[in-house]
Order: structure tokens, then sequence, then C-alpha cells
């Protein structure tokens, strides 16, 4: 009887060690909340707190956001609440909503302050999907030129895809830097803003549709056989480039948008790992007066292992109130921080799960179907948090819907969805 439960209470006292060498150090948590100054007779009416462990995407919830308690580690805390206000007099309801990225809870006690503010509906258009990985040659290869980006119109009613600008950040969403001055409140600093031609009613986009914007406007399979047909897109980047070895193809089938600004002097690509943000704004003042007042000059300082550099750098700043939509993109194992106001988006999305994952190709971030509406349009959900709004590694719609390769062996798609989840029934 003894020799038959000895190696039992091993394996108990095993246990009991693992346990107790993984348990946690826990932190309280003070949470103070700073509601925006502007709203008359605020009263909230219910509020959630969301703790987010960056690490192991555990999710933590609390109903209010009194004294709490959270194990160790690193965080994104989100802020929600549905509130009551006066406006023009009246009681009217809204919501509130306030994000921290990257927060460190450790030690005994952490207080965190969360800026809030107003969720409003701009009641304009929104990124759907954006097809940033690219695909592979036969050889595995990378192949470029096939990005591409549909812009949504998720109202009810037509809105004119003239003036939109499509942007990239300047920053990363991986490394993190004090940037001085600090404008993420007030503005969104890019490097390169392609913008739709138009004299303001010459690009109606119904409800329910989108328009795609690429790279190059080409049917792609020619030169790839694992890539797709992009000679029916809306719109292409198309960049004159001052280097011989690398010169940007010019459709003959699709408009080039209206470039105001790129920092390449090649040709520009979409970040293939998604290690920045993509937005969409109306900017309201002519190209040669955006590029002569909008200049932001910045500040910060770089830690090497050879040394500290202080580093001054020039970009482009886009007013938040012009911004439209915005979409944090990054990869899993080494997000940092979001590069845009929580206002714009307090979320992110990705493609790959380590960097350079080579699973990440063929695969795109594509918004969540809501539902469709018995005219047969879909509604897509758009809450600012692209970590709610997006569906993950997907499918691109335009592989889905040309049959085309999903991978290197040219295995063709064979469903077709509303949004890289939901399957078309019809």
């Amino acid at each position: 009887m003894r020799f038959r439960l000895f190696p039992s209470i091993i394996f108990l006292l095993l246990f009991i060690g693992c346990e107790e060498k993984t348990d946690i150090p826990r932190t309280s948590v003070s949470i103070s909340v700073d509601y925006p100054s502007d709203l008359d007779g605020l009263s909230v009416q219910h509020e959630t707190v969301k703790f987010k462990n960056v690490s192991s995407g555990m999710e933590t919830e609390y109903s209010d956001s009194k004294q709490l308690s959270l194990p160790e580690g690193l965080y994104d805390c989100s802020y929600e609440a549905n509130i009551t206000y006066l406006k023009n007099g009246e009681t009217v309801e809204g919501k509130l909503r306030g994000y921290q990225a990257s927060l460190k809870v450790l030690g005994t006690n952490v207080k965190v302050a969360l800026d809030t503010y107003l969720l409003e509906d701009k009641n304009d258009f929104i990124i759907e999907e954006i097809f940033f990985t690219g695909t592979l040659q036969p050889s595995g290869k990378q192949y470029y030129g096939d990005q591409y980006v549909k812009i949504y119109n998720n109202t009810d009613h037509v809105l004119y895809a003239d003036g939109v600008s499509f942007m990239e950040s300047k920053f990363v969403t991986v490394t993190k830097y004090d940037y001085t001055p600090d404008i993420m409140k007030e503005a969104m600093t890019v490097h390169a803003v392609y913008t739709i031609p138009g004299n303001g009613t010459e690009h109606p986009v119904q409800p329910g549709e989108s328009l795609i914007i690429c790279d190059t406007g080409i049917d792609h399979r020619v030169a790839n056989p694992n890539s797709f047909d992009l000679s029916r897109a809306d719109f292409e980047w198309y960049d004159e480039s001052t280097v011989p070895a690398h010169m940007d193809i010019d459709s003959p089938t699709v408009p080039n948008l209206d470039k105001y600004y790129c920092y390449t002097l090649s040709f520009w690509l979409l970040h293939n790992r998604g290690f920045r943000a993509f937005a969409l704004a109306r900017i309201p003042e002519k190209k040669e007066d955006f590029l002569k007042n909008y200049l932001y000059t910045y500040k910060y300082v770089m830690v090497l292992p050879a040394g500290t550099f202080p580093m001054e750098q020039t970009a482009y700043k886009v007013p938040n109130e012009w911004i439209i939509d915005a979409v944090n993109t990054s990869v899993q194992a080494s997000y940092v921080w979001n590069v845009t106001d929580p206002s714009l988006d307090s979320g992110w999305t990705h493609c790959g799960t380590i960097d350079g994952d080579k699973t990440r190709y063929f695969k795109s971030v594509r918004r969540k179907l809501l539902y469709i509406t018995r005219d047969g349009r879909k509604v897509l959900k758009d809450t600012n948090n692209s970590s709610d709004d997006f569906n993950t590694e997907c499918v691109p719609s335009l592989i889905e819907e040309q049959h085309t390769a999903t991978d290197a062996n040219g295995t063709p798609a064979v469903n077709v969805t509303y949004d890289g989840v939901t399957l078309k029934t019809e």
C-alpha cells in the first residue's frame, strides 16, 4: 500500500510546489476618472472598467471604477460609461470612453488617471478592410504591389468620396518614445497622405457599398499566379520615383490618388507587418496650405546599447477633428501602444502572432458584420475600438471573391464571407 501511494504523494507535492511558484502578486489599483468639462449636467448611469493583460490576453472586467485588485503585469485599460447630460436645455443620453495602453501594474498600489471623451458618430466613411501583408510567389518569395484598402459607406445615405485622404502613421505601435511636444490629443502624426480627387460630387458611394484603393491597379496574376486582379480598383497610390532601380507602375485602367506627401523617394508600400496606424480624413486645407502649415517637428531620446542619442525629426500632423476613422495595427507579441488618440481608436488589430510571422501572408483585417438590413445592406461594427471591431487574420475579400490563392502552394479560396468569418449564404 505504501509503495502504491508514494508516486501520488510525490505528484501532489510537486503540484503544490508549482502552484506556489506560479502565484503572481496582486496590486491594488485606484482609478481616477476625468470627465469632459464641457458636458453640463453629466450623470453616470452605468460604467464598466476592463483590464486586458497584454502578455496573456486575459481580460478582467469590473462594474465600477472603485478600488480594484489585479495580478501584476502589463495591461491595457479601457473605460466605458452610459451617461445623460444636458444639450440645448434637454437631457440626452450618451456614452463616454477612456483608454490607457501599456499600463504597468506593479507593487502594492497603482494609481490610474483616465481621461474620457464623448463617443460621437461622425456619420462618414469607415475602413472596412486593410490588406497589408501581401502574397507569396510559388517559390515562396514575397510579392509586392497587391496591397489594398476597402473604404465603406456604413451610413443609410449616399456619401461622396471626393477629398477623402488615406494616411499612414509616422510612429509605430511596437516602439514607444516620449515625443515632445506631445500632440496626440490634438493630431495624428503621419508620413504618407494620399487623397481621392474630385470636385465634391464626382465619386458617390451608395449606402452599403465600398470603394477600393490599392498599391498598383493591375492584374497581378500575370506576374504572380498566387495573386489576384486589381485592374478594376477605384484608385491607386502612384509615386514618381527618383530611384531608377525602384520605379512604380502607373496602371492604365485605375486613376491615381492625389499625392499630398510621402516620405519615400521611390514608391510607398503599406507596412507589411502592420506596425502602424491607418486613417481616413477630410482635410479642409488646400494641398499647398496643408504642407506649409502642418509640419510637425518633434524630439525624443533613443536609448541603445551603444549609448543615448537625442533625436529630432519632422512629419506632418493631421488634426483629430479632421479624421473620420482610424485603425491601429500591430503584431501580437510586439504591440506596445497606440499611435493615435483613444478618441480615434481605443484598440488595435493584427495579422501575425510574432514579428516576421511567415503565416501572415494572404491575410487581412476585416471589420465585423453587425447585421444585414431587409434591403440587403450590411451594417458593420464601428465603436472606435479596433480590438472589438475587426476580425483578425482573415482571408482577404478579393481573394474570396476571385477564388484565388490562399497560400504559396496556390490553394484556391472556396468560401465567400461578409467579414472574413460570417459566411454568405446566397
